[in-house]
């Protein structure tokens, strides 16, 4: 629960340099900006804002804003780590609290998105406890205000006895990577997790995997909104010298449009990767199929064969027929599209008899796939 109730004359500060930069179209190399204020924030690049947000704790907490990100530059007190954090310091894209990003183009509705290509370097310290946290924001209403109705966290990494919201649930593969993946409730909105097994310093990704998989779990839906989408930490206790050295995101379209569905577009070279977990006669099977074509793939059919004995009992993010033998996934419509270099997942749980073993070949809209 990082959003918390603020003075509305707080949601919007920002520098007279960077207002003048609005109006004028330049953006002026912008000099380092202090905030210690609970609320107070200040805006980068002209596109991004970035925030101290210490809603937990009544210390002392400051950030540095920089040209390309911030660094927590003081971090006092700390709070039981059996419990909320003590603040967010973190910066965003979007909406948050009426705080809206100039030039943002959320809210946005989930369908009408084609990809968020985002990229993300974190600044890590040991002499604390905290969570790095990128956080997705999503909501049946295009909000700008309030709390909204799903919370996507991706922790990057974590030090100390901390874990997220609610219980786990398993692992899955999104974006090419395996997580963790825990959900829950906080008491103001749902979450779900995907914890790194290990601190990932910098990523580039497309926040969409993570969306299109929470839409598959059936925490959120095609036509809710994408309000917001932020990068910082969760401290507990200390948490000086964190930094977020560089953040860049956008909002690219989907492809839109009514009328008669196209017909599946023929891929390039695409590659599967498999990620089974197997217990005494049943799995799970998550499944990431990367385009690696220069041409996006406008729906997609993942054809291959389980092996005797194996049966699907159900599946999420696509549509599997037939239950055994030669199968067809079959995307979901809001996960239809597999932009250039970019990846989509689904996954399926199953029984077996005698012992397990994986497909060994799969075909995407019937072309050979290589299998990672």
């Amino acid at each position: 629960m990082k959003h918390r109730l603020r003075a509305a004359a707080t949601a919007l500060l920002m520098t007279l340099g960077t207002l003048a930069a609005l109006l004028t179209g330049a953006l002026p190399a912008q000099a380092d900006v202090q905030i210690c204020e609970q609320y107070g924030s200040t805006v980068i690049q002209g596109r991004y804002v970035v925030q101290n947000n210490r809603w937990g704790t009544g210390e002392t907490q400051c950030v540095n804003a920089t040209d390309t990100g911030f660094t927590v530059t003081r971090a006092d007190g700390s709070v039981p780590t059996n419990g909320a954090p003590k603040s967010y310091p973190s910066l965003f894209d979007g909406c948050h609290y009426t705080n809206c990003a100039p030039g943002t183009r959320l809210p946005k509705q989930l369908s009408t998105i084609g990809s968020v290509p985002t990229s993300i370097s974190y600044g890590f310290v040991q002499n604390a406890v905290y969570n790095a946290s990128f956080d997705i924001w999503l909501d049946p209403q295009p909000k700008k205000d309030g709390v909204n109705r799903t919370e996507i966290m991706i922790w990057f990494n974590r030090v100390g006895p901390i874990q997220p919201i609610g219980s786990p649930v398993g692992n899955a593969t999104v974006g090419g990577r395996t997580w963790e993946v825990w959900t829950g409730n906080n008491g103001g909105n749902d979450v779900i997790s995907f914890v790194a097994p290990s601190a990932l310093p910098s990523w580039s990704f497309d926040v969409m995997d993570f969306v299109d998989h929470t839409v598959g779990r059936g925490m959120a839906a095609p036509n809710w909104y994408l309000t917001s989408v932020q990068a910082g930490f969760e401290p507990w206790q200390g948490g000086a010298g964190l930094a977020v050295h560089s953040f860049s995101t956008s909002v690219e379209d989907g492809s839109g449009g009514g009328g008669e569905e196209e017909p599946p577009a023929e891929p390039g070279a695409c590659a599967v990767a498999y990620t089974p977990n197997v217990w005494q006669g049943g799995f799970t099977a998550e499944v990431t199929v990367r385009n690696g074509g220069t041409a996006a793939v406008d729906g997609w059919e993942l054809g291959f064969t389980l092996p005797a004995g194996q049966s699907v009992t159900s599946a999420w993010n696509a549509a599997l027929t037939p239950s055994s033998g030669a199968v067809t996934a079959r995307d979901s419509g809001f996960n239809r599209r597999i932009q250039a270099g970019g990846t989509q997942s689904f996954g399926f749980q199953g029984t077996y008899t005698g012992s397990y073993a994986e497909p060994s070949a799969f075909t995407l809209n019937g072309r050979a796939c290589t299998v990672s």
